[in-house]
């Protein structure tokens, strides 16, 4: 990968590679019995999966896939039923297949029985070898394998399930008899057949669910197939998504039915969007919540808020960290919120700065409003009550208060609070001086 950070943390599909594959492992079973073997920068995996509730086993040298697995033996020799080995590197295997990978090894009771896939064109991947039986008796890595093996199309895509305590009391006969010294996971294959005990593979229809990244180019590879996979999905649970090819929704997002994602939208991070919604084109929406009926226009960058039901926000709005825009308030074009609550129904239509602000019920915010809320050292809060109109132009300092249904003037710079039902007028009164005009276009003499 030609980077400092652990391939298996490079992201695709809006999370790093192993959260796929530990995501899908808890799709099958519970977080203690879920392991991650971690190795050079172990600690940066660990923080990264920190709150997933998982195991770590520690592989202090990388001496191959079969030492990596029985680094395990302290913690995972005493467990019974079946043993499943995954690949971090490997994020689009399906809970599905993992699922049937698991039923057939149970109910057909063989010593293993691992993931193969076909390909046409097949990568120097390990061929499958089969016995007059259809067993599996061997895996030929491809700088072993004679010109009739090379001709194999079924592929070993290293993904195992193991009969438990076979494995554990055979995983000492793995060595390292090879070129490289390593302990190969295959290795067991052969072994297990010399023990008399059956092998089987299971062939999947989908290759891609068994791609794996080794570099830049297919973890781009990757993030595309992710996200044209969870695209497709929407799609089929009654998402409408134009121009699909253009869109960008990360793994996690979820979304209503009888929505609609208009081209080049990105919806990432912990997304979560209600029904009958509509997104416009090119609206970027991170970890936020969207309730039903919400409409955001072009271009609207929406982070960490919280939208209500019947909401509008934009076009070309942003709402920049932790938010909550209460149902049926409207913001509008080239509006900015940062920590701000905009109360059900009230109005930001045009050209506002609000930051650190609470807003009531029904308040209509006039184009041009800014809430100061930084004194070069601290952040200060304005608060407006229900039904407050604040006029175009209006410079409120914070810390401020506006009471229920007072009146900013237009063009007004409020430093003191504002009673209910009061008018605010803060700025110099209109002088109009007759003439004054024409006597400045008079030739001087």
């Amino acid at each position: 990968m030609k980077s400092r950070t652990p391939k298996v943390l490079h992201r695709a599909g809006g999370r790093a590679l192993v959260e796929h594959v530990v995501e899908t492992a808890l799709a099958l079973t519970t977080p203690d019995r879920v392991f991650v073997v971690t190795g050079h920068m172990g600690e940066k995996v660990r923080d990264a999966l920190s709150d997933r509730g998982v195991g770590f086993i520690d592989q202090a040298e990388p001496k191959g896939t079969g030492h990596a697995v029985t680094c395990g033996r302290d913690v995972l020799a005493g467990l019974d039923g079946s043993l499943v080995v995954l690949y971090g590197d490997c994020p689009m295997i399906s809970p599905s297949t993992l699922r049937e990978l698991v039923r057939r090894r149970g109910e057909s009771g063989v010593a293993a029985t691992l993931v193969s896939t076909v390909l046409p064109d097949p990568p120097a991947w390990g061929r499958i070898i089969h016995d007059a039986r259809g067993r599996v008796c061997a895996i030929v890595e491809v700088k072993a394998a004679t010109p009739e093996q090379l001709a194999i199309k079924e592929l070993n895509a290293g993904i195992y399930c193991f009969d438990a305590p076979l494995f554990w009391k055979h995983a000492g006969e793995i060595q390292p008899n090879n070129p490289a010294r390593e302990y190969y996971l295959t290795d067991m294959v052969e072994i297990l057949n010399r023990a008399g005990h059956a092998i089987e593979s299971m062939r999947i229809d989908d290759p891609d669910e068994v791609f794996g990244i080794n570099d830049r180019v297919e973890l781009a590879v990757a993030d595309r197939l992710i996200r044209d996979r969870k695209a497709r999905q929407l799609m089929l649970d009654g998402v409408t998504i134009e121009k699909p090819e253009t869109v960008s929704i990360d793994a996690q997002v979820k979304i209503g039915m009888d929505t609609i994602i208009e081209p080049f939208a990105r919806l990432l991070g912990d997304t979560v969007i209600g029904e009958a919604c509509r997104i416009g084109a090119g609206a970027i929406i991170v970890d936020s919540s969207l309730g039903d009926r919400v409409e955001v226009g072009p271009y609207t960058l929406i982070g960490t808020s919280k939208l209500e039901d019947e909401v509008h926000a934009g076009p070309f709005a942003r709402l920049r960290m932790a938010n909550l825009v209460e149902k049926g308030a409207h913001i509008g074009n080239f509006v900015e919120l940062k920590k701000t609550r905009l109360g059900p129904g009230s109005k930001a239509m045009h050209l506002a700065y609000l930051g650190d602000s609470t807003l009531g019920v029904g308040v209509n915010v006039g184009a041009g409003t800014i809430t100061c809320n930084y004194d070069g050292r601290h952040k200060h809060q304005t608060i407006i009550g229900a039904g407050a109109f604040i006029g175009s132009n209006s410079t409120i300092v914070a810390p401020a208060e506006i009471g229920e249904n007072a009146y900013l003037a237009a063009g007004s710079v409020i430093t003191e609070q504002v009673p209910a039902d009061a008018l605010a007028v803060g700025r110099s009164r209109q002088v109009n001086t007759p003439g004054w005009a024409r006597k400045r276009r008079a030739p001087r003499t």
